[in-house]
């Protein structure tokens, strides 16, 4: 007998990623946070890079600058976050808008301002936010979509540092990071604001994290509440929004970063934590209880009505409810899932509800992400979503007249004028809207007003929030509104092309270095699918616990958007710890597809990891 033939089959080598060279970072708006310098992949050699696609508008971008704070900090010698703005609106285009944005949410890295998208393009990104993990040579390591990724990319951080460490390909010192000059002025980048019973003015100042009263006339300040710094103390508040006026005289408080309901009694000047933990809510944590023990998700205004205070919860794309006389909070409308569902409550998708405006019948909502304006009313069965304005995620722009066809462009306010029409903080249109129900008519009542983000009644007048200039403004409300031509826009984001017939669709995800899926309680992954038109889809939609699905398309329908909601739970590995620290990675995708011959057959979206 052939001894070689009797050999055992060695088994194959392991296949190993061809290693991917990072593109250059290239933007047309340039540089912020650089002192004016331009940076290069190059610049960078020797340092851990994560470059951070992301825009102002997208709630889950916010949240994962919050994540990354930790990080930056905890590696500031070896690490370097690089931002690369990448718009959806044609607001956030405007480099002006991006400038105040880095200032706003207190981005303290270098900033990319790519308002071509040139570099998202490069880098294949299909979703805010998307982190990317570049190592010290220049290659890419890792790419993340959504939130809850900070634990997995530190792990990462830490291979690369002691893997280049032991190289010599690790340089440590200061990063490219210039601090901009700070500004000084009564208000920045206000938020919301409410009528006191004095007749005082109460306005979220949300980038110094206070609370501001100012007289009367809207500009001499007669108190500041909150030490200026961001936290979550008595003294403290991070990024406030909304407030409401509760009926015993104090103000409920949107405490939007600290994911928590404050309020403020301007009376004593106490400040008490009613609502939340300071965490962030994740899929499959409570939507009910002790108002205390709940978690929340980037509460961004508050209202009054029917008897509670109804909070628009942007941060899951929900409408949720605290009851000060049982201490409670509970979901009240949403799915979580982001787009414009009408129907019933519990049936609904919204997209970023970001203002809130109370009438006797009525509960107006902005719903910023989907450019439109909505409300839930009663019915025989309970609470129901209707849509006044708006037609979905990707339509936008500047347009009068009726409201099936009028154009709003991410609005963050409403409030209930006297006759029953509604204002519209237009904010990326930089406008002031009128919407009236008994006309259905769409009109526009002022506009050069910089990013409005709330409105409020003094008397005869409206007092507009100007956050991007810094102030609040008086004007008269017009008896006839001035129409402006119309502007109409769709995302900038092209279409992905698929073939007729079927797709595969693959959520990629690699559970982080040190750690497996977490099975201890069932099946540890979801995946979501659905469409708009819902017709687009002949097959596949619904809900599933693998991250792949077999699609297809109906051949009358020949584009959409394709919805894609996934999570994945993962736990550290290690039988010798009773308890291990789990963690929950999550991610909505809204892809535009367009059917035809000679697209592509399979999409890959990536949750974390590569897809290979």
């Amino acid at each position: 007998m052939n001894d070689a033939a009797s050999a055992p089959t060695p088994a194959p080598a392991p296949r190993r990623r061809a290693r991917v060279r990072a593109p250059e970072l290239i933007g047309k708006g340039g540089w912020l946070n650089t002192g004016g310098q331009e940076i290069t992949l190059a610049d960078l050699r020797g340092k851990c890079v994560v470059v951070d696609f992301w825009t102002f508008c997208c709630v889950n971008c916010l949240h994962v600058l919050d994540e990354l704070r930790e990080l930056e900090e905890k590696h500031r010698d070896t690490l370097v976050i690089i931002g690369v703005h990448s718009p959806k609106f044609v607001h956030e285009a405007e480099h002006t808008a991006v400038v105040d944005a880095v200032e706003r949410y207190g981005v303290h890295h270098p900033v990319l301002d790519d308002p071509e998208l040139a570099t998202w393009k490069q880098y294949a990104v299909r979703a805010w936010p998307t982190l990317v993990v570049i190592d010290p040579e220049g290659y890419i390591v890792a790419q993340h979509a959504g939130e809850g990724h900070a634990h997995a990319i530190e792990r990462l951080v830490e291979e690369l540092e002691a893997e280049h460490e032991g190289k010599g390909t690790l340089r440590r010192g200061d990063g490219p990071y210039v601090a901009p000059e700070p500004v000084a002025s009564d208000l920045r980048f206000p938020g919301k604001a409410l009528v006191l019973p004095s007749g005082n003015l109460l306005v979220s100042d949300s980038t110094r994290h206070q609370l501001v009263e100012l007289a009367p006339d809207g500009e001499s300040v007669v108190r500041r509440v909150g030490g200026g710094a961001r936290g979550f103390g008595p003294d403290a508040f991070s990024e406030p929004q909304g407030l409401a006026l509760l009926p015993d005289g104090r103000v409920v408080v949107a405490d939007t970063v600290n994911h928590a309901l404050r309020t403020f009694d301007p009376e004593s000047g106490v400040v008490e934590t009613v609502a939340g933990t300071g965490r962030q809510w994740w899929q499959g944590s409570p939507t009910s209880g002790p108002a205390l023990e709940v978690d929340l998700s980037s509460p961004w205004d508050v209202a009054w009505w029917q008897g509670k205070v109804w909070i628009a919860m942007a941060g899951v794309h929900q409408l949720w409810t605290w009851d000060p006389e049982s201490d409670t909070v509970e979901l009240a409308a949403g799915t979580t899932n982001e787009g414009l569902v009408d129907g019933p409550a519990a049936e609904a998708w919204f997209a970023q509800p970001s203002g809130l405006a109370a009438t006797e019948d009525r509960l107006w909502i902005a719903d910023s992400e989907t450019s439109a304006v909505r409300y839930v009313h009663r019915t025989d069965t309970g609470y129901a979503i209707t849509s006044a304005v708006g037609t979905g995620l990707f339509d936008f722009g500047h347009r009068d007249g009726p409201a099936g066809q009028a154009l709003l462009q991410h609005p963050l306010g409403v409030t209930a004028l006297p006759d029953g029409s509604v204002a519209i903080c237009d904010t990326y249109n930089h406008a002031l809207r009128r919407y009236d129900p008994a006309t259905g008519e769409v009109t526009t009542l002022a506009t050069d007003l910089r990013e409005p983000s709330d409105a409020v009644l003094v008397g005869t007048d409206i007092v507009v929030v100007e956050s991007a200039r810094h102030r609040l403004t008086r004007l008269r409300l017009p008896e006839e509104a001035v129409r402006v031509d119309a502007v109409a826009h769709r995302t900038q984001r092209a279409a992905t092309e698929v073939a007729p017939g079927r797709l595969r669709l693959d959520v990629v995800f690699q559970a982080p270095s040190g750690q497996k899926l977490d099975t201890r309680y069932g099946p540890s992954t979801r995946l979501l699918v659905s469409s708009t038109p819902p017709e687009l889809l002949a097959a596949g939609e619904g809900p599933g616990s693998d991250l792949f699905r077999e699609l297809e398309w109906n051949p009358d329908v020949t584009e959409g958007v394709l919805h894609v909601s996934a999570m994945a739970a993962s736990c550290d590995d290690d039988p010798a710890n009773e308890y291990p620290a789990c963690h929950v990675h999550q991610q909505d995708w809204g892809v535009p597809v367009k059917v035809t011959a000679g697209g592509a057959d399979r999409l890959p979206l990536v949750l974390a990891g590569m897809d290979d």
